[in-house]
């Protein structure tokens, strides 16, 4: 049934495609300080982005969080009251219109082997992969998956776990590997006149935050990203709000 909703926004042209909320960063009578995870990166992320005249606090789109009644429109109370780490795969899993690409250390991911049925395009790696493997791999599977699939929308899911020394992640790709993969996902896509959207996603080691902004600063730099391009960047994707067509 149609509800009211303030999940949607005029956005002035004057604006850039980045979405921010201070309400992003997690903190906790400053026990945050104390966790070996970045909680705070996003804010980082912005920060480092005004102290280089990229920015400015007018120039941002603010997210508003989805309510309850914004999610039962796709989820079922169920599916709220368990919720848990991979959501969309199973949100779209017998939906042929969304074709996932997933890159991953396939000893630690993804642990819901269900779920793992929805990715299309699965891009399997060891122990310790180095940029020149890693950034070859998404490379070709990319350009693949969008002769396979050919999309009206990419969602790109650009996390950082895959940085070297990330616990979680446990692949070795370098800063600069981690900026390069970002500039070739973006040249490909936007070769194709495609729109995207670009999740910072995980990754919460305390250097994320510089990377994230170096990236952001290179894509700008190069004209990939900016306020009259088809793209759009959202600083969390872990807020509640759904992605389109994933390709």
């Amino acid at each position: 049934m149609p509800h009211s909703t303030q999940l949607y926004q005029h956005v002035p042209e004057t604006r850039w495609p980045i979405v921010y909320s201070p309400r992003y960063n997690i903190t906790f009578m400053g026990l945050e300080k104390l966790h070996p995870f970045d909680a705070g990166k996003w804010g980082k992320v912005i920060s480092f982005l005004k102290e280089e005249n990229l920015l400015s606090d007018s120039m941002l789109v603010e997210a508003r969080e989805a309510s309850d009644e914004d999610l039962l429109v796709v989820h079922t109370r169920r599916y709220l009251n368990e919720l848990k780490g991979n959501g969309h795969e199973r949100d779209f899993m017998n939906d042929k219109r969304v074709y996932i690409m997933d890159v991953y250390n396939r000893h630690i991911y993804p642990g819901d082997r269900f779920a793992k049925q929805a990715i299309r395009r699965k891009v399997e790696l060891e122990w310790g992969t180095e940029d020149d493997e890693y950034l070859g791999k998404v490379e070709r599977n990319l350009k693949k998956a969008l002769q396979e699939h050919p999309p009206d929308v990419v969602v790109y899911n650009a996390g950082t776990d895959v940085l070297e020394g990330d616990r979680l992640g446990g692949l070795s790709i370098s800063p600069q590997g981690i900026v390069k993969r970002d500039e070739l996902v973006f040249r490909i896509v936007r070769g194709l006149q495609v729109p995207i959207l670009m999740v910072t996603s995980g990754g919460y080691q305390k250097r994320t935050a510089r990377i994230i902004a170096d990236s952001i600063l290179n894509l700008c730099g190069l004209g990939l990203i900016g306020p009259e391009t088809p793209s759009v960047l959202a600083q969390n994707s872990d807020s509640p709000l759904l992605p389109p067509e994933v390709p």
